[in-house]
């Protein structure tokens, strides 16, 4: 298993949960501290820095300085590895049912053969 197949796992092992899921979908709309994360969950502030931590970890979000601020960040880069591998799947079954639905095309009767 190469370092590409690792940063996969690590990725979908991070997305896994649904919190840091929910953390994710935030960040998509912008950077934001941990406080600001923490705000619509029902869950220590110590658990979502954990939460960033293992999203962190797998390359999905970095951490910044901003004066006081200590903003995370979505790394889109990451999200687009993850993506890539799914959609390199998704195509080839795309193409297999294409060339299914071609085979199927030329077995179907010819309707004007019936009609005589």
């Amino acid at each position: 298993m190469g370092r590409t197949d690792d940063a996969i796992d690590r990725g979908f092992a991070a997305l896994a949960d649904p919190v840091r899921r929910a953390l994710v979908a935030r960040l998509s709309r912008g950077s934001a501290t941990v406080n600001e994360l923490a705000e619509p969950f029902d869950i220590s502030l110590q658990a979502v820095s954990r939460h960033i931590q293992v999203l962190e970890q797998a390359g999905l979000v970095t951490k910044a300085r901003e004066a006081q601020r200590r903003p995370v960040h979505l790394a889109p880069e990451a999200l687009e590895r993850l993506t890539a591998w799914i959609d390199g799947y998704r195509l080839a079954h795309e193409q297999s049912y294409r060339r299914l639905d071609a085979l199927l095309a030329t077995q179907r009767p010819d309707p004007e053969r019936r009609s005589r």
